[in-house]
């Protein structure tokens, strides 16, 4: 299942790329997210709870851009996914976020999700809480501001 989704925050490309790069952070504005650690630069452990599927997995960034973009791939556990959140400035205050990311369904409820379009209202609805937050902030709690090259085929 493939979800596409996008907001526009108000607030700088760099404090809305900054805030993304912190990704313990993530539980205060993602539904379902219980609890990520950042074990390296490119390494994350997720634990989630999404309608009391509790699920463990591992990701790894495999391309980030300093105010461009974040991309990643799961490496072990599931669901299966993968995807990129793109920013866009579009003026000194205003930044668009994007977010395009893939998931496949493991279990029989996650396919009966996918068919309700349950994915795409979950992205919409964590995009609209990480833009109050971050707006009520107005600042990041901090940022990686380092690079990883996508890997040639």
């Amino acid at each position: 299942m493939s979800s596409e989704e996008s907001i526009v925050v108000d607030v700088p490309i760099r404090t809305a790329y900054n805030q993304w790069t912190q990704f313990e952070d993530f539980p205060r504005f993602m539904s379902g997210v219980e609890k990520i650690t950042q074990i390296d630069d490119v390494h994350n452990h997720w634990v989630t709870n999404i309608g009391g599927v509790r699920r463990e997995f591992d990701t790894r960034i495999t391309e980030q851009i300093p105010d461009e973009r974040v991309a990643w791939t799961t490496e072990s556990g599931s669901p299966t996914q993968s995807g990129v959140v793109t920013f866009h400035r579009l003026d000194e205050n205003r930044t668009k976020v994007m977010v395009q990311i893939d998931i496949e369904p493991q279990s029989l409820v996650e396919k009966a999700g996918e068919k309700l379009g349950l994915v795409e209202r979950q992205v919409r609805a964590d995009l609209a809480k990480y833009k109050e937050w971050i707006e009520s902030r107005g600042t990041e709690t901090g940022g990686w501001r380092g690079g990883v090259d996508r890997p040639t085929p």
